[in-house]
């Protein structure tokens, strides 16, 4: 089984033992670190006690990273996050305003302004990052047209203070470390040519020196040991990709997959 708890702590523990530094997206932006560096970042779009499951597994190898928080009801646990804070890691704001407005750019910027103070309830929010709203013909990015990460005291977006072409990026978007031709946003433009399909081969690759000495993984909170909750979310995944896929090219799938992530999100 992949993408479980004890597979993460696995590959956490590979790094660690292979002498990188793990640190926060804030702490990266903030201290340019060099060497080995690995920056660990979380998207709490759902499953917030996977989440915790994780903070605590990263606590356990005395290790912090970025965990983003969603302002909905399936990712917003306010006990949750405290705990996760009280850890030591870094918590921002995943934010999806331009898409909840439906376009709306002030009412974009109003509801950022007000989420963003609600986060900083529980902590003192320096990055933030887009969710990747597969499903709407927004992207959430646009809002920097608008306002700058300054103005509201933010020192940085990963998408958007990252050189990807320095710093390689992994993510395990569609439950698969190469899900990357499923997904919509969450890409980017790299001069890495690395490619990876299981945990082992990354835990391998990094044991075995051929891992990139500076990158950033993104790690989704699906991964669980929960057999039942593990295997509805492979299926979910499997089918959502290629609706995803298909949604790029045919209207009609793109506005039923629209409809049915907005009652899923309610």
């Amino acid at each position: 089984m992949d993408f479980t708890i004890r597979k993460y702590r696995e590959l956490i523990r590979s790094f660690v033992e292979s002498g990188y530094r793990i640190v926060t997206v804030r702490q990266y932006l903030e201290s340019s670190p060099s060497g080995k560096v690995l920056v660990l970042r979380h998207d709490v779009d759902e499953q917030p006690q996977n989440a915790l499951k994780m903070a605590e597994a990263e606590k356990e190898l005395a290790v912090c990273a970025t965990y983003y928080f969603r302002r909905v009801s399936k990712s917003d646990h306010p006990n949750i996050i405290r705990k996760i804070a009280a850890m030591g890691h870094e918590i921002g704001y995943h934010y999806e305003d331009l898409t909840l407005s439906e376009g709306d750019m002030q009412a974009a910027v109003d509801s950022f302004s007000r989420n963003l103070e609600y986060f900083r309830q529980y902590y003192p929010v320096k990055t933030v990052c887009m969710h990747g709203s597969s499903s709407s013909k927004y992207d959430n990015r646009e809002i920097w047209k608008q306002v700058r990460l300054e103005d509201y005291g933010l020192i940085g977006e990963p998408y958007l203070s990252f050189d990807f072409n320095r710093v390689y990026y992994l993510t395990d978007t569609g439950y698969a470390w190469d899900g990357g031709k499923f997904a919509v946003r969450d890409k980017v433009d790299s001069a890495f040519s690395l490619s990876f399909h299981t945990t082992d081969q990354v835990v391998a690759a990094v044991r075995n020196v051929q891992f990139p000495e500076l990158s950033l993984i993104l790690a989704h909170t699906l991964w669980t040991d929960g057999l039942p909750l593990w295997t509805f979310l492979h299926l979910r995944e499997f089918f959502r990709n290629r609706i995803k896929l298909l949604s790029k090219n045919n209207k009609v799938v793109a506005a039923l997959y629209n409809k049915l992530v907005k009652l899923y999100w309610k």
